[in-house]
């Protein structure tokens, strides 16, 4: 009999992996968005709506599958939640027109609801100061999207667009086998809830779960619009082939994935405040210097016409976009490890609600991108468009924690007194 240590572990791993083939699959139009938007003559905004298809999917079925996971357990949920995206991913293949990739979008993107399965599927397997980290591991399932990254671009040079979802249907039968056979289950983590769906979207009127949903709509939903929309961007602005626009894409999607474990071990360590705020301030950096278009401008010198060019080469973009990588990944894990500290009973309802919000998030982004670059013609609108978010963040931020920490002072000195 397996001891318990090792159950946990096991859990995890098993976890992680179906995560990850989950995450890959939900990312799939990164790459295949790309032939199908030639081959069906789409614009920027239909393309943007094309990509984020799974997203809105995956992000509405999260709440119900939080709460399905607090009442039946992590491990039946995840394996049928991945059984059923298998015929959806495999006839994919066989669309033809624009309004049947958008259908069949919507019902593979049922895999991406598997985040708010494992989170509190794995963290109930953990002692509170070992969840942050244990969390950080299985998000750092977000690294599918670089799988898909690194993966399709060569099934689609070898053997065309329609072969991906034919290998990406066998790839989801067989990791949902292997979850099965290394999974768990424990009777003691069934939450015994009867909250319904209208109950647990009322959890939105709370104010602190309604500002994790904003923080985490701008480093999850951020970091799926960017994985979604960064292969084209490479290809549009740099002018490179889907092979290596795909993997230059990927050194974005892999650090803010992987690195999320990273994240969790930080929010353990000095507390997920400290660490999410650092985070908001790197990204805003990041994304000021980002937003600035490639620019050429002429001044009249006293030794005649000058001619300037500002803009960041496809070096400096890159390495600037593994640096928001890297925030992003550890700022989803501070995000949840404010949830686990604060709703410790309620961590299916409210991670299904807040992976809700990051999720709608990265359904809305990459459309709004869409709109943003037909209307300017200006493809570091999209940045402008982040660096937005984030300046809210921070705001927010700010006047929201500031009331609390007074308290906290207070009660020091009353204490002290």
């Amino acid at each position: 009999m397996a001891s318990p240590r090792f159950k946990q572990y096991a859990v995890l791993a098993s976890s992680t992996l179906a995560f990850t083939i989950c995450f890959m699959i939900w990312m799939m139009f990164a790459v295949l968005g790309i032939p199908i938007k030639q081959h069906l003559g789409l614009n920027e905004t239909e393309f943007g709506i094309l990509a984020a298809t799974p997203v809105l999917s995956g992000s509405l079925i999260r709440v119900p599958l939080g709460i399905w996971t607090d009442r039946f357990g992590g491990r039946i949920v995840m394996f049928v939640l991945m059984l059923v995206c298998v015929p959806f991913i495999f006839i994919m293949q066989y669309a033809t027109a624009y309004w049947q990739f958008l259908a069949i979008g919507l019902l593979v993107g049922l895999a991406g609801g598997a985040f708010s399965v494992g989170t509190p599927y794995v963290a109930r397997w953990f002692r509170p100061e070992q969840q942050g980290m244990a969390m950080g591991v299985f998000g750092a399932g977000n690294a599918g999207s670089s799988l898909t990254k690194l993966v399709a671009p060569t099934i689609i040079a070898v053997a065309g667009w329609q072969m991906v979802p034919t290998v990406y249907a066998i790839t989801m039968l067989v990791t949902a086998i292997l979850f099965w056979l290394f999974s768990y289950q424990d009777s003691a983590h069934l939450v015994s809830s009867k909250v319904s769906l209208r109950q647990q979207l009322a959890l939105m009127k709370d104010p602190a779960v309604l500002r994790y949903c904003q923080y985490y709509s701008v480093v999850f939903g951020g970091y799926v619009a960017l994985a979604l929309w960064m292969t084209k961007y490479y290809v549009g602005e740099y002018g490179f082939d889907i092979k290596h626009a795909a993997f230059l894409a990927a050194c974005f999607s892999l650090p803010g994935g992987v690195l999320r474990a990273m994240g969790g071990w930080l929010s353990d360590r000095f507390g997920p405040y400290k660490v999410t705020w650092g985070v908001m301030w790197t990204c805003w950096v990041a994304f000021f210097i980002l937003s600035y278009p490639q620019t050429d401008f002429s001044i009249t010198t006293t030794h005649g016409v000058q001619s300037f060019h500002i803009g960041l080469g496809v070096t400096q973009f890159t390495l600037m976009l593994f640096g928001v990588g890297i925030a992003m990944a550890i700022g989803k894990a501070s995000v949840f490890k404010f949830i686990a500290n604060e709703f410790p009973d309620n961590i299916g309802a409210v991670s299904g609600v807040v992976g809700l919000a990051g999720g709608m998030g990265g359904f809305l982004l990459p459309i709004l991108f869409g709109v943003l670059l037909d209307v300017t013609g200006v493809r570091t609108s999209a940045f402008m468009l982040l660096y937005g978010t984030v300046c809210v963040s921070l705001v927010w931020m700010h006047f929201s924690f500031k009331p609390a920490q007074g308290k906290a002072v207070a009660s020091v000195a009353r204490q002290s007194a």
